[in-house]
């Protein structure tokens, strides 16, 4: 079995970060005993781009329950849990082309090796299998049924592709899956986010002015956790619905022209690019700290700010204190990269369970029904999502009502009326 890890010998302490994880996972864990039963994935190989976590561990265990051959790549080089790599190919036979604090030199080899394999099936998170496929690597397109992708990111890339024409194969936003933006995004990213940023600082939250950049689901979840904490929110948008509901929500909203002069800790979830560049560098205080929670390091102009210092240093694990010419010192978090991930661990495990359950059950999907889609974004099936939301709930033990016939028919007739 061909892989590349940072060391093997580290595979014991990733087998028990696996188990503790599995513990929290238990709807991935229900499909898995079924998938163990049906094989629904037999003779498919799967190429999963993905945060090598103990979570992802889990996921992948299942789909190589179901059938699967599996291989794994990195989606992110500071996101690659080590200690699971070595368990996944010590422990569970599925290679793993990651290491953490790899260079995009190696990123990119390990996307390569992951291709190799001719997979059937891709798995992305961010995208950059299916960019690489169609960019590098076009000789694999007539062995793909399709795709799926996890993020806000990677679904506004291959939407943007559909509609230039240029997407050569079906891909499933589990991303938009209710149960998994609702939770994933909000809860996970909101928790994470917070948890890497004070690892990475130990910094006190009550008091601070938390400048957050993008009020969608991830910027509700951050917002939400850091007010909780005493933080003072502010948020900036560029889109007015989102700007309106942070407002009817109580958070300041303004241009980050104007954050930037009062704003004590800066986090950016807008899936764009330079959000956070020079002209806001030069207004920002003493001491301003600087994160990013969007899956690319592109939503702070790095280049910018080496431009304005005159020193850099890594003060802190994570922490590199850039000091500006005028003496002003701006701190930046994991290199901009991922937070929750580069100095914490990512997502808890209860909130993955629903965004891997979507992820598994939809590669089961693409198996019986792939070849009937054309080469767009598919949401995922509704009767998927309402499925992990269920198991979600009785895994919780919680009950819900049903719907009595007289109430259906009430619900699907006109002439009822009032």
């Amino acid at each position: 079995m061909d892989y590349d890890i940072k060391d093997v010998k580290l595979a014991g302490k990733g087998k028990l970060r696996i188990e503790w994880a599995s513990k929290q996972m238990p709807v991935l864990n229900l499909i898995k005993r079924r998938f163990e039963k049906e094989k629904p994935l037999r003779n498919v190989r799967l190429a999963a781009c993905l945060h090598v976590t103990s979570e992802t561990a889990n996921l992948l265990d299942a789909l190589k329950a179901g059938g699967a051959s599996v291989v794994v790549c990195a989606s992110n080089p500071l996101s690659t849990q080590d200690d699971v790599a070595a368990s996944l190919v010590k422990d569970y036979k599925i290679p793993v082309f990651a290491i953490k604090g790899e260079d995009s030199k190696t990123y990119y080899k390990h996307v390569h090796a992951a291709l190799d394999t001719q997979p059937n099936i891709t798995m992305d998170d961010g995208g950059d299998l299916v960019s690489t496929i169609h960019a590098e690597r076009k000789e694999l397109l007539k062995n793909i049924i399709a795709g799926t992708e996890e993020t806000t990111t990677g679904v506004i890339r291959f939407r943007s592709m559909e509609a230039k024409g240029v997407l050569k194969y079906p891909i499933i936003a589990v991303n938009d899956a209710k149960t998994k933006h609702f939770f994933d995004n909000r809860y996970g990213t909101g928790q994470s986010t917070i948890d890497g940023i004070l690892r990475a600082t130990n910094v006190l939250l009550a008091g601070k002015n938390f400048v957050i950049s993008g009020y969608g689901w991830c910027g509700r979840g951050l917002a939400m956790r850091a007010h909780g904490m005493g933080a003072n929110i502010i948020i900036t948008e560029v889109d007015p619905l989102k700007a309106l509901e942070a407002v009817m929500d109580g958070y300041r909203v303004m241009p980050m022209g104007e954050a930037a002069k009062v704003g004590d800790i800066f986090v950016t979830v807008s899936g764009d690019t330079s959000v956070i560049r020079k002209e806001h560098f030069k207004l920002m205080k003493d001491g301003a700290i600087l994160a990013n929670s969007g899956h690319f390091d592109v939503e702070i102009s790095i280049p910018d700010l080496e431009k304005l210092s005159k020193r850099k240093r890594r003060i802190r694990d994570f922490v590199d204190e850039y000091t500006m010419k005028d003496g002003r010192r701006l701190y930046l978090l994991g290199e901009g990269r991922l937070i929750n991930l580069a100095a914490a661990e990512g997502h808890p495990a209860s909130v993955m369970d629903m965004s891997f359950a979507n992820q598994a059950l939809c590669a089961e999907y693409i198996k019986s029904e792939g070849e009937t889609l054309k080469p767009k974004v598919y949401s995922v099936p509704e009767e998927i999502d309402k499925e992990v939301a269920r198991l979600k709930l009785e895994s919780m033990n919680v009950k819900i009502d049903r719907l009595t016939k007289e109430q259906e028919k009430y619900l699907t007739s006109w002439e009822m009326g009032t």
